[in-house]
Order: structure tokens, then sequence, then C-alpha cells
């Protein structure tokens, strides 16, 4: 299956996964690092980036 950077981008690009109730939130990676970003669920901000596979 042939990888091209418009799909990687859509699937990757700014997107983070909650640590408590694993829920993923799109947000741009400055305002995640600013701890200005919180989960919608348990309003939790403690986020992590999306696994590469």
């Amino acid at each position: 299956m042939a990888k091209f950077p418009e799909a990687e981008a859509r699937k990757m690009k700014n997107i983070f996964v909650c640590k408590r109730c694993k829920s993923k939130i799109r947000a741009p990676i400055l305002k995640v690092l600013a701890g200005r970003v919180s989960c919608r669920k348990c309003d939790s901000k403690a986020l992590r980036t999306k696994r590469k596979r």
C-alpha cells in the first residue's frame, strides 16, 4: 500500500489522544504543549501524540 503525504497529514497531523479516557482530539501542538487544551470527555490535560503504525 502506497503512502503519500496528503493522507499521512490527514491521519497524523495535530491529533492527540487523552491518556486517561483514550479519546482523540485535533489541536495545534503549541496549544497542547502550553496546557491550554483539555479533553472534552474527562477534562484532563494529559495528552499524547497518536502512535504511527
